[in-house]
């Protein structure tokens, strides 16, 4: 009589597990579609140089003043 009850156990297993590779083939047995280059590149237009950005300001000079001399108040 265990040998019967291993043996269903034993097949219901096996349809358990045939189910799920089932189950595993329909969701990943497949690649998903090539995206083509195209649709993955964005082109924008370069904005144009703001020449009142890098004009010279000689009360913000400071700002970006980096000397070692003068960070320790030498």
């Amino acid at each position: 009589m265990e040998s019967k009850t291993a043996e269903s156990t034993a097949a219901g297993g096996e349809k358990a597990a045939d189910s799920a590779a089932a189950a595993r083939r329909a969701r990943f047995g497949a690649l998903p579609e090539r995206i083509r280059y195209e649709d993955m590149v964005e082109e924008k237009t370069a904005t144009p140089k703001d020449p009142a950005r890098f004009a010279y300001d000689p009360e913000r000079v400071w700002l970006s003043f980096s000397c070692l001399a003068a960070d320790l108040g030498l």
